[in-house]
């Protein structure tokens, strides 16, 4: 991206999601000109919220209540209960690439509309 050039009269719009360790999880930047769009920042709250309680990531245009991916298995035992997993449930394309569905428990941790 080419930025303008640089003002010391003009503002840029920062978004940051810090968590409660004080870790900052998301830096959004805004041009002036632009303004930020609050469901996206709502939806990274959900999936930052989704993605810790379920101890694994949200794909690419995640949103509320579908599948997350799976985090990959640390032993052989684990990588053949997936793959009997996968198998079963038909929800993933290999042992690295497999979904499951949010537990109710941490649907219900994330924050509402």
């Amino acid at each position: 991206m080419i930025s303008n050039d640089i003002s010391n009269t003009e503002t840029v719009r920062n978004v940051f999601i810090i968590d409660d360790k004080g870790i900052i999880r998301t830096i959004l930047i805004y041009p002036m000109n632009i303004g930020r769009f609050i469901p996206e920042i709502i939806r990274i709250l959900q999936a930052l919220q989704m993605a810790d309680c379920m101890n694994s990531s949200t794909p690419a245009n995640w949103l509320p209540n579908q599948p997350v991916i799976m985090p990959m298995p640390k032993t052989f035992e684990q990588l053949q209960e997936r793959n009997n997993y996968i198998q079963e449930n038909r929800n993933g394309i290999n042992w690295y690439l497999s979904f499951e569905n949010p537990s109710k428990e941490c649907e219900n941790k994330t924050c509402e509309k």
